[in-house]
């Protein structure tokens, strides 16, 4: 091709004096001939110097493979990451427009892991969708009511001011909550006085002396403000659990830096591990600390699930100390707002529904599930996956990309590169002042009553009259041609207090809950040895 060009190159250079396309066919092929040239000297690529100019187009269909991919490739119940249909409903009920399905679903009903709930003949009549829970114990002064459906944590930073806006003025709108994600409590959260969750990573930005160094006076001043209703320590996250980030110095403006509490200009480092605790008997002692700061509002951490011995320890901690966190957030491995190693979002953490079986699992063998709520977040969309994240012990759930999607988000998967097409993963202001704030809140707060509309038509479906009453066994599973399982009977679940008198018959108790310690977070005498025998 490159040879090609250079041939109508001279040719046309020849035949410039004439009229008609020979001028544009100089300027088209000078250009090319150009790119071929640079190719040619250029070290980086052997390819493009193998193939000056047409090497292009490898790199060319490697950037428009994802929307190949999901426009003309996959089919419309594909999930990678998220399928069409599902991309769809938000998109529908954001907007108002019709979501009824025509002449039958698409799903393989007698596939394995095809999943329903079952109705009854005497449906329950239901006059509101808007489904709250109570969250605050005994230790809690100010205890607040959610909605069983909220925003999931996103930071400032990842998405930006105009995403931020629009999310916190949906929730306004449609009276649920919104999580702030690691970044901080910012300006853009504020502007709209939506009710805020207050996530505190490992950074503790916006109450931190410097990256990482707690600051009491700083947290204080923040926590009691009357917007921030909950306080959330971020123990883990599903889509990089057990890794730290950067956000180098170069990104760090005056507004990022006056948000978290950093200096400008220089890089500002979120740990791997949390500096004020390092214990599980720590991590409850923080809690406690954090709620008397906060003037007593509920308190909690979010974690993904990872080594069982350490949430075992956690729960011992509860017993030992006597204090109780308000409530526990479960992040599945399925998560993915936030960009991270290929490793780490395939193969790292445990997937929402075990991690958060296990944590329910705990709580209610030892007589603690009352006094402690559950929320959930993965990958959760429809009012089906809110039924069937409850059913297996979460008392809400929360959702990240599907509250992207209805800002507009098109799954383009370029989240990482400053360049989100539509506004809403980048800090260049040419690409999100094209998101408009008054229209995107509006498609937010839609999106979440309409989810919600549908599981309340949903669970009087089921004869219940509130989501709150799904057990496992309204969820029924096709796990093969011919057999058919409840949630209830596929997945062992623990009966109160079964802890506290014995271990259970569930294979992680048993392997690991008598060895689990409330003050470390060290593994089991048996494990550690194991890993000792190997090495030696």
């Amino acid at each position: 091709m490159f040879s090609a060009c250079i041939v109508l190159f001279v040719l046309s250079a020849a035949l410039l004096k004439n009229s008609g396309i020979w001028p544009w066919i100089f300027l088209a092929t000078g250009l090319l001939s150009g790119v071929g040239m640079w190719d040619l000297v250029q070290s980086r690529h052997a390819l493009r110097r193998n193939f000056p100019v047409s090497g292009h187009g490898r790199y060319l269909m490697e950037a428009i493979r994802p929307m190949l991919r999901q426009y003309v490739v996959e089919g419309d119940t594909d999930e990678v990451p998220f399928s069409h249909d599902q991309r769809a409903i938000v998109y529908q009920r954001a907007k108002q427009q019709q979501e009824t399905r025509p002449f039958g679903s698409e799903l393989a009903f007698y596939g394995d892991n095809y999943e329903w709930i079952n109705h009854s003949i005497l449906p329950s009549l239901i006059a509101d969708h808007d489904f709250r829970v109570p969250i605050g114990g005994a230790q809690c002064t100010k205890p607040y009511s959610a909605s069983v459906f909220n925003i999931s944590a996103m930071s400032f930073g990842s998405l930006s001011p105009n995403a931020i806006l629009a999310l916190n003025k949906g929730a306004r709108l449609g009276n649920f909550y919104h999580d702030t994600g690691e970044g901080s409590l910012s300006k853009y959260h504020r502007e709209h006085g939506g009710d805020i969750v207050w996530e505190l990573g490992t950074g503790y930005f916006g109450a931190c002396e410097r990256a990482g160094v707690f600051s009491e006076a700083k947290f204080t001043e923040r926590a009691q403000l009357d917007q921030v209703k909950m306080i959330e320590i971020k123990l883990s996250q599903g889509a990089k659990p057990g890794h730290g980030g950067i956000l180098p110095g170069a990104k760090v403006s005056a507004e990022i830096a006056e948000t978290r509490g950093v200096a400008q200009g220089e890089d500002c480092i979120s740990p791997s591990r949390h500096a004020e605790f390092d214990t599980p008997e720590g991590l409850l002692h923080f809690v406690a600390r954090l709620r008397k700061l906060s003037a007593g509002k509920p308190t909690g951490f979010k974690l993904a699930i990872g080594h069982p011995w350490e949430w075992f320890g956690i729960a011992k901690a509860m017993l030992t100390t006597g204090i109780r966190p308000d409530f526990i957030v479960v992040d599945g491995g399925e998560g993915g707002t936030g960009a991270a190693p290929m490793e780490f979002i395939d193969h790292v953490g445990v997937p929402m529904r075990e991690g958060l079986m296990l944590v329910h699992n705990t709580l209610v063998g030892l007589n603690l599930r009352q006094d402690i709520r559950i929320g959930a977040a993965g990958k959760i969309i429809t009012a089906f996956d809110i039924a069937r994240t409850m059913a297996l012990g979460a008392d809400w759930c929360n959702a990240a990309r599907g509250f992207m999607f209805a800002l507009g988000c098109i799954q383009s998967q370029t989240c990482h590169t400053d360049r989100c097409p539509t506004g809403v993963t980048t800090q260049d202001p040419s690409r999100w002042r094209a998101l408009d704030v008054p229209d995107k809140a509006e498609r937010v707060k839609n999106f979440h009553d309409n989810t919600l509309r549908a599981l309340r038509e949903m669970i009087a479906a089921a004869g219940l009259d509130h989501p709150g009453q799904l057990g496992p066994e309204h969820i029924l599973c096709r796990v093969s041609g011919s057999e058919i399982r409840s949630l209830g009977s596929l997945h062992a679940f623990v009966q109160p207090g079964e802890l506290l008198g014995g271990l259970p018959h569930h294979a992680v108790f048993q392997q690991f809950w008598a060895d689990a310690r409330a003050d470390s977070f060290m593994p089991p005498k048996g494990v550690a040895e194991l890993r000792w025998s190997k090495l030696l």
